[in-house]
């Protein structure tokens, strides 16, 4: 059973492995699972229960059976898991984990925006706030936008948001025009475009491996686009034994651990740095997960109105994405 909700003074564990074994104890007694984004820090990654994309964890967050969500990602994930699951407590290590993509995309600048095209289908990728996903007629992830947009009568109009650089790629991949909200991932934009030509220069046998949420230019020099989850299966898959990886490095924890002997390379970003770590996912830490659990908050509360708005629009992604 679910234990209360109330505060505990208690001092966090400083040894790694009793501060793992403290969140399994609370995990039991909350009847909690820890679902964690690719792009989390590797120690997270290696104590949740599961690891994937956007897509994988919206499936897992609905077929649950657990009383408490640990969503250790950001907070546009963690809505989408309680807006699946309004009976659970949804929780999230740290409040402050946000996206720019999402925050970017005000409901009301985009109710404004979706008002210029009145007759127009919209298709929000799944970073976007609960408030977008409410104003959506379809979500759509990195896995399955594709597909999804083929999915959908050729003489319909259709807007696409928040990622415009994903949009494009959709759109090329498709066939489809596609009306774009002008909106971009500060990570995926901020890859040196120089750097990348400097490690296929230095590498020339490497696969480069990119995430289509980068620019253009860089996704010309791929070799493979795909999802979060996608790329992972190609460094899985592929014959190459080393790789380019154009997206949030927490991915390579992954890549490695799948193929220890093959050799995967960061790109730096534009200020010459090799930071391109997601400032928000890494806003989660063990210390945040244990207490989390401990205090039951930070909880994520989502106005009942813009649930049942935003659930439809979620539902049919999953529907048509089995």
């Amino acid at each position: 059973m679910k234990a209360g909700t109330e505060n505990r003074t208690v001092e966090v564990p400083k040894n790694k492995p009793e501060l793992i074994k403290a969140i399994d104890v609370l995990k039991t007694e909350r009847n909690a699972v820890i679902l964690a984004h690719y792009y989390q820090d590797n120690d997270i990654q290696d104590i949740a229960d599961f690891v994937g994309d956007s897509l994988e964890l919206s499936r897992k967050a609905e077929k649950t059976n657990a009383d408490v969500i640990v969503f250790s990602g950001v907070h546009f994930m963690a809505e989408t898991a309680k807006i699946l699951n309004p009976e659970k407590t949804v929780l999230i290590p740290d409040l402050d984990a946000g996206c720019n993509l999402a925050d970017d995309c005000n409901s009301d600048d985009f109710a404004k925006f979706r008002a210029k095209y009145p007759n127009h289908y919209v298709v929000s990728y799944i970073n976007c706030s609960a408030e977008v996903k409410a104003q959506s007629n379809l979500i759509c992830t990195s896995s399955n936008a594709v597909d999804l947009i083929r999915k959908i009568p050729e003489n319909i109009q259709l807007i696409f948001a928040p990622d415009q650089n994903l949009g494009r790629w959709v759109q090329n991949q498709s066939g489809r025009k596609l009306t774009l909200w002008p909106g971009s991932c500060q990570v995926h934009e901020n890859f040196s475009e120089e750097a990348l030509l400097k490690l296929i220069m230095e590498y020339p046998k490497a696969e480069v491996l990119a995430h289509p949420e980068c620019q253009q230019n860089l996704l010309d020099l791929a070799d493979f686009i795909g999802s979060t989850s996608k790329l992972l299966a190609r460094s899985d898959e592929s014959s190459a034994d080393s790789f380019i990886v154009l997206t949030e490095p927490g991915i390579l924890h992954q890549m490695k651990k799948k193929q220890p002997s093959k050799k995967f390379l960061e790109v730096p970003g534009i200020d010459g740095c090799s930071c391109n770590a997601c400032p928000y996912m890494r806003l989660n830490t063990l210390e945040k997960i244990y207490l989390s659990l401990l205090n039951m908050k930070p909880e994520i509360i989502i106005d009942e109105k813009i649930r049942n708005k935003a659930i439809a629009p979620i539902k049919l992604m999953l529907k048509m994405s089995k």
